[in-house]
């Protein structure tokens, strides 16, 4: 039927789903009014790069105002910033696997209950680049982690569950054919690994501690390339694997900086 899925039984014998995070919540608002005809959301870490998205979409799209008057559908929070474009979602995730996870639970039962069909969802963001020319951007074709597998593992109580990190193929290949109308950017598919830390899980010599030499970190960062690796960050497996899980259309395109 293309509706969000939720895979919690105990969301039924709730008499409200307070989505805490996002300051919203199934009596306090009307989910489907606000947001039942979204067909894309996109995500990224930063409030003031999503809201300068939504801006972005909004003159793309056309729709009524300069873009200035895109307000924080969420502004009750703290915690994450929500923007909306005409059918476009436009949501910060912050860093990491914690905070995206959390967001994306809240998110993902919001589309549930506004009755959201055929949502495709898109991470947007930047990385650090893999053996690519610098401002190059990364079509995820799948997530892995760091030894190069396409997993996901969540503890759940004391157990290790393992999630698969597959993305959407044809999305993928969809972005990559909008991608030769912008020859500003080389675009590229690869692997995306998925770290739990920015320093030495990146294998970056600067940070507070340092366990391994700059030859160990050479050593491994080739193994990452030839395994398919093309890029690092913090999100991607846990994206990967709820949309997966869910029912959503997910993809992951980022943006190499350095």
């Amino acid at each position: 039927s293309g509706l969000v899925l939720v895979k919690n039984p105990h969301l039924d014998s709730m008499e409200e789903d307070v989505l805490y995070h996002l300051d919203l919540g199934t009596k306090t608002h009307n989910l489907p009014a606000m947001f039942g005809d979204i067909k894309f959301v996109c995500v990224g870490g930063s409030p003031n790069r999503m809201r300068a998205f939504a801006q972005f979409m909004q003159r793309e799209l056309g729709l009524a105002g300069d873009g200035e008057d895109v307000a924080d559908v969420c502004a009750g929070s703290d915690r994450y910033a929500v923007y909306r474009a005409g059918p476009v979602l436009s949501v910060s995730h912050g860093m990491g696997i914690p905070s995206i996870s959390i967001m994306l639970h809240e998110l993902i039962k919001l589309l549930h209950h506004a009755k959201c069909r055929d949502v495709t969802m898109i991470r947007i963001g930047t990385s650090g680049g893999l053996g690519i020319e610098a401002g190059s951007v990364v079509i995820t074709d799948t997530a892995v982690d760091s030894s190069f597998q396409p997993r996901f593992e969540q503890v759940v109580l004391d157990e290790v569950v393992v999630r698969s990190t597959e993305l959407d193929k044809d999305l993928v290949e969809e972005l990559l054919a909008c991608s030769r109308d912008i020859p500003d950017f080389p675009t590229l598919i690869g692997h995306t690994m998925c770290t739990y830390d920015f320093y030495e899980g990146q294998g970056r010599l600067d940070g507070a501690l340092c366990s391994f030499s700059s030859e160990k970190k050479l050593e491994y960062l080739r193994r990452a390339y030839d395994a398919g690796v093309r890029n690092i960050e913090m999100e991607s497996t846990a994206f990967a694997a709820l949309c997966g899980l869910c029912g959503l259309k997910g993809e992951s395109c980022r943006f190499h900086l350095l």
